[in-house]
């Protein structure tokens, strides 16, 4: 089967160099050439256009940054759907709205294609090993098709119902995921502040019943200085955004979601709209006087465990 691959950033690009690393045949398209070279090096072929793509491929993946980059790349001139055709697959592996991956599936689906959703979580440095999850929204049928290139670009692969339902479960993981980060910066600040050695504070929260993915991971690069978790503020208020609006269109009324949102705004107003995600500690860190540094942690993540393949992941009493 021929792959096509469009959006080759941070989590793309990693996600892309599996395919590659495991010989499918790969075709990619980026708006920088240039993020695409290594890629091209390697033997991956470059197409001029999106339509171009879909016709030379059977499934064409898209990783991008927003639910309307993704729209555009479908439904724009020279787009997806003018190459999608019978018995087509397209992927969306973007962290999008379900609402919207619902509305371009239909338009897939009367070019004779089908659409699956393959939101991916637990970082860059995973998604570069092929070690990431990925949640996967769809048919059975349509999932079983995706599953064999899926074991080569994750290693829990969680089949999480009908379109829309892995956008959904996404959204909500980043959302825990940013509570996670915020609740961390806090809770260093007053260590430092307390007099406590921050090497000490980090592995304190790691061996506890404190512990978070953000800890473990996001903790890291906010000691070394770099604050570089390959993610931005602009990401984090999307995705948490597409939280706060599901769980308002079902009548739950949050109380600490908003705030997330008004701290990350924040944020961004001081430090950049595209700042690093982990910048989000400076506000606590100018505010108090103090700096969150350590030695001994990376500026960068690194998978260190083997790749392995990828297995689907059945819910409990299923």
């Amino acid at each position: 089967m021929k792959v096509g691959f469009i959006g080759l950033g941070n989590a793309g690009g990693k996600l892309a160099g599996s395919l590659l690393r495991n010989k499918h045949d790969l075709t990619v398209l980026d708006l920088d050439k240039e993020a695409a070279q290594p890629f091209l090096d390697q033997g991956a072929k470059w197409a001029e256009s999106a339509k171009e793509m879909a016709q030379a491929c059977d499934l064409i993946i898209t990783c991008l940054p927003s639910p309307a980059a993704s729209a555009v790349v479908m439904e724009g001139e020279g787009g997806i759907l003018e190459g999608m055709g019978e018995g087509k697959i397209w992927a969306e592996m973007s962290t999008t709205d379900a609402d919207e991956i619902k509305r371009l599936a239909k338009l897939v689906e009367a070019k004779g294609g089908t659409a699956v959703e393959c939101p991916v979580s637990g970082g860059c440095h995973r998604a570069a090993t092929g070690n990431i999850s990925i949640f996967v929204g769809g048919e059975r049928a349509a999932f079983d098709r995706m599953l064999p290139f899926l074991k080569t670009l994750g290693r829990r692969i969680l089949h999480t119902g009908p379109l829309g339902s892995a956008s959904i479960l996404k959204v909500m993981t980043n959302y825990l995921a940013t509570a996670n980060l915020i609740t961390m910066c806090e809770a260093m600040v007053t260590m430092k502040a307390a007099g406590i050695d921050m090497a000490t504070t980090y592995e304190a929260m790691v061996i506890s019943s404190g512990t978070s993915f953000a800890a473990e991971t996001e903790g890291q690069v906010i000691l070394n200085g770099s604050r570089d978790i390959e993610f931005t503020m602009d990401l984090v208020l999307k995705d948490i955004g597409l939280f706060q609006k599901i769980a308002e269109d079902n009548n739950v009324p949050l109380e600490i979601s908003p705030m997330l949102i008004d701290i990350m705004k924040d944020g961004q107003k001081r430090y950049g709209e595209r700042a690093n995600s982990d910048d989000i500690i400076r506000r606590l860190e100018d505010a108090t006087g103090h700096e969150i540094l350590a030695d001994g942690f990376p500026a960068l993540l690194v998978d260190d465990e083997p790749e392995e393949e990828g297995y689907e992941v059945v819910p409990r009493g299923r």
